[in-house]
C-alpha cells in the first residue's frame, strides 16, 4: 500500500466517522454480531491458519485463541447498552440548580497494531473493543504469521467497507507509515523496544494511546506451595506456545528448600503435557522465526540444563527446557525470554525475592505460589505488576471480568472485558446549568461571593 493509498483510507474512515453512523447502539450490534457469525464461520481456516504459523494444535488454538474471542464478543454484546449509557453524576452544593453527565464518546479512527505471538486473538480482541466503543477501526497483522494476516484481511474485508475496518498488511515498514498517520488512537501489542518507538510517533501527534509490551515476569514458589499442582500450572503456562507468550513464567524464584522436589515434578509435568519426546509430539509449537530460534537456542548456554535441552532447527523446535545454576548476569536473565527455556533462582526468605522483583523493571504478570495468606499479601502489595495469579499462572487473562495491562515498561493502558470499551473510549462530562436562577456569589462583584466560597469550600 503506497504513502498515499494509506493517507486516503485513513481520510475515507475519518469521512464515514464523522458521518455519526457509529454513534448507535443499533449499528454497533449490528457490527458485532456481524463478526460473530463471521468468526464462528470460519473457524476451521482459522485453526488452519494458526496451525501454518505456529504449528498450534486444535486444543491450543481453541483454548488460548478462539474460545477468549467468542467470550470477549458474547460479553460485549451482552453488556453493550448499559456501557454506552450516559451516566448523571451527583451535584456539587456549589453547582446547586446544574445536571452533571458523562458520556461515553469513541475516538474516532483507530490503529490496532497486532503481533504474531497470538495472532488471531490479540488482533481481534482489541477490534471487539474499538467497535464496540464506536470507532473505525485500522488493523494491522503482523508480517511473521503470513497465514493468519492473510485470512484476517480476507475475512474482515469480506464482512466490512475498508471505510469501516481496513486490514493493512506488510512488514515494518508498514508499520512505520501507519505511524505517521493522524489516526486518533493507537492500540500496540509487542516489544518494549518496539514499544518505544510507537509512543515516540504517537508523541509527535498527542495521539492517546495503549502499549501491551512484556518484560520479565517471575514466577515465586514459596515453600509450602502444593508442589505437583504448582509443578503442572507452572509448565501450562510456560510452555503453552512453545513458550512464545508475553504473560509466560519468564523464570522461577524457588525456596532453597523445596527447589529439588519441584524440579521432580516438573520434569514429571513435562512428560504428562508434552510426552517423553516432546520434539515428536505433532502438537507441541514451534518457534516463530530462524532468528527467533537462533536467540533462544543461544540461551541453552547458559546455567546447566536440567530438563530437556534438544532442538530441531530444521523444524525450529525447542523442548521444554529447564536451566539450573542460572545468574541475573547471564544473557538470558538480561531480556524476556519468549521460548520454552525456564531458568530457575533460589532464595531463603520472600523478603528477598521481593527485593529481586522489585530491583528490576515492572513485570507485565507475576505468579505466586503459596498456601499462606499472609505471604500472598505481602507479595501482592510489594511488588507492582500488570497482573497475574495467586496459586495458578495465566487464567487472569482468559476472564472479561479482569482488566489486563501492563505498567511501566510492561505496558500502559489495559483491556478484556469493559476495559476494552474503556480503553477506545474518552469520557467526556457535560455540565448543563439551570436558567431559573443564577448563582451570584460566584462573579467577583458579589458583596459575600468570597465569604460563601470559603464556607462551601472548607478543607
Amino acid at each position: 500500500m503506497s504513502n498515499d493509498t494509506m493517507s486516503n483510507l485513513i481520510q475515507k474512515q475519518k469521512h464515514f466517522y464523522n458521518s455519526g453512523q457509529t454513534r448507535s447502539y443499533d449499528y454497533r450490534l449490528r457490527q458485532l454480531n456481524k463478526l460473530r457469525e463471521a468468526l464462528a464461520a470460519n473457524e476451521s481456516n482459522i485453526m488452519d491458519a494458526l496451525k501454518k504459523d505456529l504449528n498450534k494444535s486444535e486444543f491450543e488454538a481453541f483454548s488460548t485463541e478462539i474460545g477468549i474471542v467468542y467470550a470477549e464478543l458474547a460479553f460485549a454484546i451482552k453488556h453493550l447498552r448499559r456501557w454506552m449509557a450516559p451516566k448523571k453524576v451527583k451535584t456539587a452544593l456549589t453547582h446547586i440548580g446544574s445536571k452533571g453527565r458523562v458520556i461515553a464518546e469513541p475516538y474516532g479512527t483507530a490503529l490496532i497494531i497486532a503481533p504474531w505471538n497470538y495472532p488471531y486473538q490479540l488482533a481481534v480482541s482489541p477490534l471487539i473493543g474499538a467497535l464496540a466503543a464506536g470507532n473505525t477501526v485500522l488493523l494491522k497483522p503482523s508480517e511473521l504469521t503470513p497465514a493468519m494476516s492473510s485470512l484476517l484481511a480476507e475475512l474482515l474485508g469480506g464482512i466490512f467497507d475498508e471505510e469501516y475496518v481496513a486490514v493493512v498488511q506488510g512488514g515494518p515498514e508498514a508499520s512505520q507509515e501507519l505511524l505517521t498517520q493522524p489516526v486518533d488512537y493507537i492500540f500496540f501489542t509487542g516489544s518494549v523496544n518496539v514499544g518505544k518507538i510507537v509512543m515516540q510517533a504517537a508523541a509527535k501527534q498527542l495521539i492517546p494511546l495503549t502499549l501491551e509490551l512484556g518484560g520479565k515476569s517471575p514466577c515465586i514458589v514459596h515453600q509450602d506451595a502444593k508442589l505437583k499442582l504448582a509443578a503442572r500450572r507452572i509448565v501450562f503456562g510456560k510452555f503453552t506456545n512453545a513458550g512464545q507468550t508475553c504473560i509466560a513464567p519468564d523464570y522461577l524464584l524457588v525456596h532453597r528448600s523445596i527447589k529439588k522436589e519441584l524440579v521432580s515434578h516438573l520434569r514429571e509435568a513435562i512428560r504428562e503435557l508434552y510426552g517423553a519426546d516432546p520434539l515428536s509430539n505433532p502438537s507441541y509449537g514451534r518457534i516463530v522465526s530462524e532468528k527467533h530460534f537462533k536467540r533462544l537456542a543461544s540461551f541453552l548456554q547458559d546455567g546447566s540444563i536440567a530438563a530437556g535441552g534438544k532442538t530441531a532447527p530444521e523444524r525450529l523446535q525447542i523442548e521444554p527446557t529447564l536451566l539450573d545454576q542460572v545468574t541475573w548476569d547471564m544473557p538470558v536473565m538480561q531480556e524476556e525470554i519468549f521460548g520454552p527455556i525456564l531458568p530457575m533462582l533460589e532464595y531463603d526468605d520472600i523478603q528477598e525475592a521481593v527485593d529481586m522483583v522489585n530491583g528490576r523493571p515492572k513485570p507485565l504478570a507475576l505468579y505466586l505460589f503459596t498456601q499462606q495468606p499472609g505471604t500472598q499479601e505481602k507479595v501482592v502489595g510489594s511488588i507492582s505488576y500488570g497482573g497475574g495469579c495467586v496459586n495458578d499462572t495465566l487464567m487472569h487473562i482468559a476472564t472479561p471480568y479482569l482488566p489486563f495491562g501492563g505498567v511501566g515498561e510492561s505496558g500502559m493502558g489495559a483491556y478484556h472485558g469493559k476495559g476494552s470499551f474503556d480503553t477506545f473510549t474518552h469520557y467526556k462530562s457535560v455540565l448543563k446549568q439551570t436558567n431559573r436562577f443564577d448563582i451570584t456569589f460566584r462573579y467577583p462583584s458579589s458583596k459575600n461571593g468570597l465569604k460563601l466560597l470559603r464556607k462551601l469550600m472548607k478543607p
